[in-house]
């Protein structure tokens, strides 16, 4: 049903975001580095014109909005979610379990598809452990390995890599992207996954079948047997069942904790204080993007307030007519804001609650908007070569580029055109 949008907001307010953007793209640009300059600071900067800006409201109620704007309960939620995946994260790592899932598939694993195995390994490892950075540091060393042992291209190697990595970044229920796109558009995290399987699992088949049938002819006879632990592997297979089923995810990830915790003692892998310093790292870990989302909800609030928000609703809805039409816009926005700071959750933080104006004012299905703002954004992300999973994955070999890589990213491209079909084709309620 089309709604009529009447609001044409101000321009202006978006000087705040502006300023950001402004920032983080001209030193990343000028030090050629994208990671150059910190995400925080740029908001930092955003937050003080925000606060500058609208001289007919007192210092005091500006204060009061972009306080309000960072203790609205999502980003609250939202935090208290991300340092509970942090702890998850950090303790079953430290206890062994990305090593013992890598090498148990390495070990079972037919030499005729190690990079078919190479993909499924890490499409495994990334929706359990929520990450696609983690998982790529964890594998991208195996896939240069092979290929060094092959002679086959290691962009080949690394593009599987990095398609598995996407993929469980896409799905993951303790993926950072995944809890910002439930939570902006006010879903349940299963009801996200439903959504977005839909759109993930035919594009993981494509390239499987892809892999299996330009890759066969590679051949790899392991010299070595790699040691691991089933046990150590429960962790993730407990919470991806529990999270599968619907349980709490805040319920889900403690448990996964001290599940890891209590095997990471029992196999001696470290001990009580080893496992209560790994969580605390692990909450540290996530400090960065908890102070993002803070200082986010705050700019957002303000922008909102002074008319920001309406004005880039209206200027990308104006001249849509329908349901399937606010979905595109949805997904045109993500791209963009992904493509100017090149991460991911931030473009779904940011862009997240102008997804929510047009899903509402378009009577969108949110759990097609929240599944559509983050494939569109793995979609973005993994494929800009100065993306952070292209640049580490590039890393751990010697003499290729990023570009050395995107040619071999059949997931991310897949991916891309599955949920144009699932825009275009997939039937709505």
């Amino acid at each position: 049903m089309e709604q009529t949008i009447t609001k044409k907001g101000n321009p202006l307010a978006l000087l705040p975001l502006l300023t950001f953007l402004v920032s983080y793209l001209s030193v990343s640009l000028i030090t050629n580095d994208f990671y150059k300059m910190p995400a925080t600071v740029s908001f930092l900067l955003a937050s003080i014109v925000a606060l500058a800006m609208n001289p007919k409201a007192t210092l005091k109620e500006k204060i009061s909005t972009y306080t309000q704007g960072m203790g609205h309960s999502d980003i609250m939620l939202m935090c208290i979610i991300f340092l509970l995946a942090g702890a998850f994260g950090n303790v079953s790592k430290s206890m062994g379990a990305i090593d013992s899932t890598v090498n148990m598939a390495l070990n079972y694993l037919p030499s005729h598809l190690l990079i078919t195995g190479l993909f499924i390994i890490a499409c495994f490892i990334s929706i359990s452990v929520g990450t696609s950075v983690g998982t790529i540091v964890a594998i991208a060393p195996i896939a240069v390995g092979i290929a060094e042992k092959t002679g086959m291209p290691v962009g080949i190697g690394l593009g599987a890599v990095i398609g598995g990595a996407m993929f469980g970044d896409n799905l993951s229920m303790i993926s950072d992207t995944t809890i910002a796109a439930a939570r902006t558009q006010g879903v349940e995290m299963r009801d996200k996954f439903k959504a977005n399987i839909k759109i993930a699992l035919p594009a993981a088949i494509l390239t499987i079948l892809i892999y299996v049938v330009t890759t066969s002819n590679i051949q790899l006879n392991l010299e070595q047997s790699y040691d691991f632990s089933f046990i150590k592997v429960i962790p993730y297979l407990v919470v991806l069942i529990g999270a599968l089923l619907g349980m709490n995810v805040m319920v889900v990830l403690l448990l996964g904790t001290l599940l890891s915790g209590i095997i990471g003692i029992s196999t001696e892998s470290f001990d009580i204080w080893g496992m209560i310093a790994a969580t605390s790292e692990g909450f540290m870990g996530m400090s960065e993007i908890i102070i993002l989302c803070l200082m986010i909800g705050g700019v957002v609030a303000i922008t909102h307030k002074n008319g920001g928000i309406d004005f880039i609703i209206y200027a990308i809805t104006s001249r849509i007519k329908s349901t399937k039409g606010g979905e595109i816009g949805i997904a045109i926005l993500i791209m963009f804001i992904d493509m100017c700071t090149a991460n991911n959750t931030i473009a779904i933080i940011i862009g997240g609650p102008i997804a929510k104006e047009i899903t509402d004012k378009f009577n969108i299905d949110p759990k097609r908007s929240a599944s559509i703002l983050d494939t569109f954004s793995c979609f973005t992300q993994g494929i800009i070569p100065y993306g952070a999973q292209i640049l580490v994955a590039v890393s751990a070999a010697e003499a290729i580029t990023p570009l050395g890589v995107i040619q071999y990213l059949y997931y991310p491209f897949i991916l891309g055109g599955c949920a144009l079909a699932y825009i275009f084709l997939m039937k709505r309620k």
